[in-house]
């Protein structure tokens, strides 16, 4: 009986996310179709743009640039396809952190846990407190966003490319085959094609990890095979470097310090602190998980990287305002959003001092089911048309 009743709950889990692909097919379509005029606000979000630089300009700045070429012409010149497609890509995404915390939770196949929680991550936003930031989104820093196409599918490669990362690295240290090399490096070159971003937080942290290894007296064949996985991705960057900053562009980068997180915010560092609010409270209760394991050390690591990025590099010229050095940080919130919700589960399995990590186990987890309230409510205002920009 339990069993059928736990199929049962998975399969109305699978009717919700495809609800959900469905939902979001309609919101990309209504976003597609807005016109190219900065003052409107109606289904705002990036991608008319990113669809008119291919269709009208010709000016390829992503892989997803040949997709949406391709799916336009596909569809007579209706952007009908290209909402179908990134309908696809949020509920692939669903699929992929599934996967994941099957592997991060040791369980074989999707049950109403992994799926759930799944569903969840892929809706958790800020903590929104109107004294440090009044708008939902831009005030903060958020893993999930449905107005930039190409985060979207960054996203979705991006968790291929952990997921494969994950079952690699245990047995790297004594053999790595040419397949497990081609599927991560393949990976990576994708993901950075379609967006730099990821690469530019998992890659250093990656170097941390591997020097670390050859400290600890890994073959440096070894060590060399998993890092030279990158390399294909890097001649991707080398490519997109001369496309967005290249001398004609009038754009570059500078330092500037907390500039990218005051653009909006209140106060700048406490909304910083609510956008991770969840994981950083796990992290306080979970800190001997941080020095044990090696893959949530890693998620923090990337976080870390990711939030000095964004807190020290800022463009220069018409994108100045745009904030793209954030969009590595992003995944990296996501991520480890996901990495400490298994740590989250872990706080009832202490032995010592039970009703104390009982306590810390309710009181992140009202956190998180508040952060996953603001994500919902976000999302379901924008499939009512209201800008990104949205006040509380």
């Amino acid at each position: 009986m339990k069993e059928k009743a736990a199929k049962y709950a998975v399969s109305v889990l699978w009717a919700a996310v495809l609800a959900y692909g469905v939902l979001c097919v309609y919101l990309f379509y209504m976003q597609s179709i807005q016109p190219l005029d900065y003052d409107n606000r109606y289904f705002q979000s990036d991608l008319p743009y990113h669809i008119s630089m291919i269709i009208d300009d010709g000016w390829y700045y992503s892989f997803t640039a040949y997709a949406y070429q391709f799916l336009h012409w596909l569809g007579g010149g209706s952007t009908v396809l290209i909402a179908v497609f990134l309908g696809a890509v949020t509920v692939l995404s669903i699929v992929l952190t599934d996967r994941l915390l099957q592997l991060l939770l040791a369980r074989r196949g999707t049950d109403v846990l992994t799926l759930g929680a799944s569903l969840a991550l892929n809706f958790v936003m800020p903590f929104f407190w109107r004294f440090a930031g009044e708008y939902r989104y831009v005030s903060y820093q958020s893993g999930n966003l449905w107005h930039n196409s190409t985060y979207q599918c960054m996203k979705l490669a991006a968790l291929a490319a952990i997921l494969c990362y994950e079952k690699t690295e245990p047995r790297y240290r004594q053999k790595m085959t040419l397949r497990q090399w081609l599927c991560l490096a393949g990976l990576l070159f994708l993901c950075t094609g379609i967006k730099p971003s990821f690469l530019t937080v998992f890659a250093p942290m990656l170097a941390v990890k591997l020097l670390a290894d050859l400290c600890r007296r890994v073959p440096f064949r070894q060590v060399f095979l998993m890092g030279s996985t990158v390399l294909p991705a890097c001649g991707v960057i080398l490519w997109q470097q001369m496309v967005l900053f290249g001398a004609n562009t009038g754009n570059g980068m500078t330092f500037s310090p907390w500039y990218t997180f005051s653009l909006h915010a209140n106060k700048t560092k406490l909304a910083v602190l609510c956008s991770v609010a969840f994981p950083l409270l796990v992290l306080l209760f979970s800190l001997g998980e941080l020095l044990r394991d090696r893959r949530y050390r890693f998620a923090w690591g990337m976080t870390g990287i990711g939030f000095l990025e964004a807190l020290c590099l800022v463009e220069t010229g018409s994108r100045s305002r745009d904030g793209n050095f954030l969009w590595g940080y992003c995944f990296a919130l996501f991520l480890v959003f996901l990495y400490s919700f298994e740590k989250w589960l872990l706080l009832l399995k202490k032995k010592k001092h039970v009703r104390f990590f009982q306590a810390a186990f309710a009181v992140t987890g009202v956190v998180l089911a508040y952060q996953l309230f603001c994500g919902v409510y976000f999302f379901t205002r924008l499939l009512q048309g209201e800008t990104y920009f949205m006040m509380g």
